[in-house]
């Protein structure tokens, strides 16, 4: 599959089989992770790989018993491990990390995989389930794995209302 198919089919899946991701292609989705972009190449982010089902269970509570957070076969949780903030004014942490997940993201629907993107959890429960330390900041939650829903997707908006050229024309 490539690129574009992957972001023309990725999708947010909230079911999924009981069927475990073959480490080669876990592997591959990871490795897309650490070649994002990331801000002075600081590679900030850390990625804590879920598929102990307790655990899962335990962050489906943490992320407001969403019970198919539990069900994937692998929960990706994306930390920082840097406060460092850009001249803009944004801090790295939620840049990076997003970057680095929507290549999981995709990497894992040119696999065969879905992803659900979570972002309803309570970071200081999350980081009490998996011992993360205070002065690493817990971004994101992603589930992974084989789907069993139907790949759903919502029109795309008109290029005409999201692009304007050389200045603001909105």
């Amino acid at each position: 599959m490539d690129i574009y198919e992957a972001i023309r089919h990725r999708y947010s899946c909230r079911a999924y089989a009981n069927t475990p991701i073959e480490k080669e292609k876990l592997d591959r989705i990871l490795t897309s992770a650490a070649a994002a972009p990331s801000a002075k190449n600081l590679r900030d982010w850390r990625f804590v790989v879920v598929t102990d089902t307790k655990i899962k269970e335990q962050l489906k509570v943490a992320a407001n018993n969403q019970s198919f957070i539990a069900q994937a076969p692998v929960v990706i949780v994306g930390c920082s491990n840097s406060d460092y903030v850009m001249r803009c004014g944004h801090g790295i942490s939620l840049i990076d990390l997003s970057i680095a997940m929507e290549h999981i993201a995709l990497t894992a629907t040119a696999e065969g995989l879905a992803t659900c993107w979570i972002g309803s959890f309570y970071p200081e429960k999350v980081r009490a389930v998996l011992g993360i330390p205070e002065t690493i900041e817990v971004v994101e939650l992603m589930t992974i794995g084989t789907p069993t829903d139907e790949e759903k997707h919502k029109a795309l908006e008109p290029l005409e209302n999201v692009v304007c050229y050389d200045k603001w024309k909105f």
